[in-house]
């Protein structure tokens, strides 16, 4: 009897627990009908306009008590009369994936959708603490019969944004006027979103641009190919989760990369280069020292030296000159000593290019494999020499003193 008594008061307690907890999962409304209350935890994801439609707003995703998720839209920019479908889809936006989980239509008039979910459209069941961390997109439609048009996109879960952005300016190529940025957008999940925006590409042509090791005066392999820029629009948008090669990358690593990126011409023209710019620990610090570079032996050949701080130490120097001869290439050094001492070579430049009168040069290292960083360079006791060419090392067209010997 005792076993019997035992067993009955356990079933009683579980009775009570169960109506108590259905009774803080349920309230009930004007009509009596039972609803499900929040909890009060909930997620907001930013909708962008897609192209020139004005779509724009939140999504809110709601955690309610029975772990199911209550999705509000709301937008400005439709119009009465109108309705757009909307869908989750799988991974980010710029990527692209399939339909996972089919919203109620936003009302046009109201702008405003509301769904309640607890399972994808293949019935896995998916509560709110997976839903909110999804890895997917939400992408509102112009109409059920134009479903191929987006007029409002958002990335949601760990594809959301986290405010957190680094931007680089786009230097154009001698030959070139394109100028612009490449910004890179930190995800909750740490991958990135890199948008290219140029200036002044031509409409019609695909502009290839990749992530190459080094500095952009050293050049170096791809490690990491973007979405091509449009050159209608100027714009391209890629997502980056590894390098090439399948090694992992995180915005977090945008720091310290030793690289820069180069737009290309177009795809049938990957060496020519028309916009680039250092990235990572190459960027430039903003601290520079100039030298003139005087008139040796042919009139008017004269310019300047300016040697640049990078993030790492190291400098970028740049040497432009005035009226080289055109087709030309003038090899550049730094030699010991002051210029009216003389000494040895110390450090080889990139020759001079006599069509642009530009050379441009990553110092590291001096030409015996020791270390000249940014620094050393307004201690050092040196001159640079410019030569006519490499077969007339011993006509100097420019020559200037640097460092100590300014």
């Amino acid at each position: 009897m005792k076993k019997n008594n035992s067993k009955n008061i356990i079933k009683a307690l579980f009775l009570i627990l169960t109506t108590v907890s259905m009774v803080s999962l349920v309230n009930c409304d004007d009509s009596g009908r039972p609803t499900i209350t929040e909890t009060g935890a909930r997620g907001t994801f930013i909708i962008n306009a897609v192209g020139s439609s004005n779509v724009d707003g939140t999504a809110t995703f709601i955690q309610m008590a029975d772990r199911s998720t209550k999705i509000v839209i709301e937008v400005t920019g439709t119009a009465t009369g109108s309705s757009h479908p909307v869908h989750i889809h799988d991974n980010s936006a710029i990527e692209g994936g399939d339909i996972v989980i089919t919203l109620n239509p936003i009302d046009g008039e109201t702008g405003r959708s509301e769904t309640l979910i607890i399972a994808k459209d293949d019935t896995t069941y998916i509560p709110y603490s997976e839903l909110i961390i999804y890895d997917g997109y939400i992408n509102i439609h112009q109409s059920a019969d134009d479903l191929g048009t987006i007029v409002g996109q958002a990335d949601i879960g760990l594809n959301a944004l986290t405010g957190e952005s680094t931007e680089y300016g786009f230097e154009p190529t001698v030959a070139s006027d394109i100028t612009g940025k490449a910004t890179f957008y930190e995800r909750l999940n740490g991958e990135a979103l890199a948008v290219l925006e140029l200036n002044n590409t031509t409409p019609g042509v695909e502009h290839p641009a990749h992530v190459h090791s080094n500095t952009f005066a050293e050049g170096g392999r791809v490690v990491i190919t973007f979405n091509p820029v449009d050159g209608t629009t100027g714009l391209s948008s890629t997502n980056i989760a590894s390098y090439d090669n399948g090694a992992s990358f995180d915005y977090s690593d945008l720091k310290n990369i030793n690289a820069h990126i180069d737009l290309h011409l177009s795809i049938t023209n990957l060496r020519d280069f028309v916009a680039q710019v250092d990235i990572g620990q190459n960027i430039l610090t903003g601290a520079s020292v100039t030298y003139d570079l005087n008139t040796v032996a042919i009139p008017d050949i004269n310019g300047t030296a300016t040697f640049y701080e990078r993030a790492n130490g190291q400098a970028l120097a740049k040497l432009v000159l005035n009226n080289t001869p055109q087709s030309g290439a003038h090899p550049a050094h730094i030699h010991a000593n002051a210029a009216s001492v003389g000494g040895p070579v110390i450090f080889t430049f990139n020759a001079v290019n006599g069509d642009s009168g530009i050379s441009e040069t990553n110092i590291d290292v001096y030409d015996d494999g020791s270390t000249l960083d940014y620094d050393d360079i307004k201690l050092i006791d040196g001159h640079i020499n410019v030569h006519l060419s490499a077969d007339e090392l011993g006509t100097l067209v420019a020559q200037g003193n640097i460092g100590i010997n300014q």
